[in-house]
């Protein structure tokens, strides 16, 4: 079946740790106008091609998600990706608008909600979730179209997931 109902697709991506899935987790709790999607449920190795941006990864899903919208609601999916991981996608046509919202943090606190709140202590894992935070926070206004940015260092899961809440319905659908 290919989708004739075109809705937004708003992403929400973040580094490892920030604090991305747990808002989503409460906004997939709550929700009724949108569906809130989380992408890590369908990772698998054969996925893992960082030659080509994880395209095959990309396209699986927003297929998905134009397939899901098909209902007359939106997608929100939360994952791991910037706009240039989603708007070469085939799967592109399907949505009037890709709307990207990044959840970043202070550089220690993410390091201590990796450490303390998922009790991560690879430091090459915890080095490449506070580069990534680094380079949203220093290139979301450079990337087409634009990252906006969810600093959630100073709020709580619930007040961050309020904050995305009305993120992603001013954009409108």
């Amino acid at each position: 079946m290919k989708p004739d109902k075109k809705f937004p697709l708003f992403i929400v991506s973040g580094a490892s740790g920030v604090g991305k899935s747990t808002m989503c987790e409460i906004l997939f709790k709550k929700e009724t106008d949108y569906i809130v999607l989380e992408s890590d449920i369908l990772w698998q190795e054969v996925f893992n091609t960082p030659q080509d941006n994880y395209r095959n990864f990309r396209e699986v899903w927003m297929t998905m998600c134009a397939n899901v919208s098909q209902i007359g609601m939106p997608v929100v999916l939360c994952g791991c990706g910037i706009p240039e991981q989603f708007e070469i996608c085939d799967a592109r046509e399907y949505f009037t608008q890709i709307h990207y919202l990044a959840v970043v943090c202070e550089t220690p606190i993410l390091e201590k909600r990796m450490r303390e709140g998922r009790g991560i202590q690879e430091e090459d894992w915890i080095r490449s979730s506070v580069s990534f935070n680094l380079w949203l926070r220093e290139n979301a206004s450079k990337t087409q179209p634009q990252i906006t940015l969810l600093d959630n260092t100073n709020l709580t899961p619930e007040e961050a997931a309020e904050e995305a809440d009305k993120w992603i319905r001013k954009q409108g659908w």
